[in-house]
């Protein structure tokens, strides 16, 4: 088990597609060595990259010259990750997707993201600074899914 002492790990990669990866694997190792099964951090990894995407297409609109802020924070049982950005956040999650409709051309095939980072992790949450400086996603990942 990895005890960080109450310290998140932190990073801050740049709004340009590819360094989402950055951001998996940092999130991958911390996971391992908080003792997550490999189909966990699978599903982490996933999650996050789709957070990063959002927060450097949609939040940060590609604009290389701002950053993605990447937080982890180990507690016993649960890893939590803050995805920031410096965009407005939402106002309100998107309607369920038709997969159907998408899957046969009659829907624009993007949109999922959010859905995807649910259905992957234990809790998720898309929140706006109150401050107006930003916004984040909040996921939390159980060690033992079973635990709800």
């Amino acid at each position: 088990m990895i005890n960080l002492n109450g310290k998140p790990v932190e990073l801050r990669v740049p709004s340009r597609m590819g360094y989402e990866k950055v951001a998996m694997g940092t999130a991958a190792s911390v996971a391992k060595l908080m003792g997550f099964p490999d189909d966990r951090i699978e599903d982490l990894k996933t999650a996050i990259a789709e957070a990063c995407i959002n927060a450097i297409e949609h939040g940060n609109k590609l604009n290389e010259n701002l950053c993605v802020g990447v937080t982890l924070s180990a507690h016993d049982d649960t890893l939590e990750v803050k995805v920031l950005d410096d965009g407005n956040g939402i106002s309100k999650l998107p309607s369920k997707p038709d997969i159907d409709r998408k899957v046969h051309g009659e829907e624009d095939p993007r949109g999922m993201g959010m859905f995807l980072i649910q259905a992957l992790v234990d809790e998720a949450e898309w929140v706006k600074d109150s401050k107006g400086s930003g916004s984040y996603v909040r996921l939390v990942i159980k060690l033992d899914k079973e635990s709800d």
